[in-house]
């Protein structure tokens, strides 16, 4: 190719992102957790970032009643061998399914290959989900949406690990 012919540089990949750590107000109790971490907002003002509350595309409302994997963590409950409920015992796994395969498609859609994802949560924790026994208590595991995303190959991140994923981005990106 001649100098003028040069191939343009090819655009990053969008980076998937938990609406709620970008302040949008949709956990379970209606709140956000907004993170103002300098290279989160760099990444937004570049149009980097592509928000997604998996909860709500599986049509749960906000606020809603929180909710648990009971049995197991993400991947267990795409094993058939976990549910994932409120207190009161409501059974919500197919709203949690919906949701991340909404996650997913958007994800594949857009190649996706980095997402950053609400710790803790049973959609999104990367590292750890409650117990199942609404005592408090965490596990190791994932959530729903991050098993899933992980299954596919998308290299999860939560924040309390904004300094990790940054590093990861710097080292992957062509």
């Amino acid at each position: 190719l001649t100098p003028r012919h040069k191939k343009a540089p090819a655009m990053s990949a969008p980076i998937l992102i938990s609406a709620c750590l970008l302040g949008a107000p949709v956990r379970y109790d209606g709140e956000h957790c907004r993170q103002g971490h300098p290279w989160l907002r760099a990444l937004a003002d570049a149009g980097r970032l592509l928000p997604i509350c998996p909860e709500v595309a599986g049509g749960l409302p906000t606020p809603r009643p929180p909710a648990e994997l009971c049995g197991g963590d993400g991947h267990a409950l795409w094993a058939g061998a976990a549910q994932v409920r409120t207190a009161s015992g409501d059974e919500l796994s197919a709203a949690f399914c919906a949701g991340t395969r909404a996650a997913c498609a958007l994800a594949a859609q857009h190649g996706v290959r980095l997402a950053i994802l609400k710790a803790r949560s049973p959609s999104c924790g990367c590292r750890q989900v409650y117990s199942g026994q609404f005592d408090g208590q965490l596990r190791a595991g994932q959530g729903v949406a991050a098993a899933a995303l992980a299954t596919a190959g998308v290299t999860l991140f939560d924040e309390q690990q904004l300094t990790e994923a940054a590093r990861w981005l710097a080292a992957n990106e062509a």
